[in-house]
């Protein structure tokens, strides 16, 4: 029997069908901690309390954040505030393993190497080197294969180095040319 993780899955909006294809699939072999449409008030602006009740009621409980990676993730504030919330080892919660997938939509999918500009920069720098917290795979239809990915971020997250957390929080979205990545 393998154990289900507890996943934080952070995506942009634009990408929500893929993260219920991602749940759906998904099954009984992970338990869904992410937030949901309607979980947040949409008509508020995020402040450090809005941050603070997803770290504390959805973060906290995960043991990796999984970051669905489409064409314009990378531009994406809350998925920074996300991961940089998952990495963070506090009293409250515990450093998530951290794992992005390449969706069929994303510019660089099924390319070798991916363009680093082109998914979250957070997630980025914890993916290079030669021994990286994080991974980045391809979006698959295997969910037993999925599975192990999650398996190996969280045995990576409890072993060091730890994670690279020096980056400021974005304070906006980025809106510069996808094709340049970060600015």
């Amino acid at each position: 029997m393998v154990k289900r993780h507890n996943v934080f899955i952070s995506n942009h909006v634009a990408d929500q069908e893929w993260k219920c294809r991602f749940v759906d699939m998904m099954g009984d072999r992970i338990v869904d901690k992410s937030v949901n449409l309607g979980d947040l008030d949409a008509n508020r602006p995020a402040t450090e309390q809005t941050l603070q009740s997803i770290r504390e009621s959805h973060i906290a409980s995960a043991s990796v954040t999984v970051v669905l990676i489409g064409r314009c993730t990378w531009q994406r504030k809350y998925v920074d505030w996300e991961i940089g919330a998952s990495l963070r080892h506090t009293r409250i919660n515990r450093r998530c393993g951290l794992l992005g997938i390449l969706l069929p939509d994303h510019p660089n999918f099924r390319r070798r190497p991916y363009n680093p500009h082109l998914i979250p920069q957070r997630l980025a720098l914890n993916c290079a080197g030669d021994n990286p917290y994080a991974r980045t795979n391809y979006w698959t239809q295997q969910p037993g294969e999925i599975q192990s990915w999650i398996r190996k971020a969280f045995n990576r997250s409890r072993r060091q180095p730890d994670p690279d957390t020096g980056l400021p929080l974005f304070a906006d979205n980025r809106t510069t040319d996808p094709l340049r990545g970060w600015q």
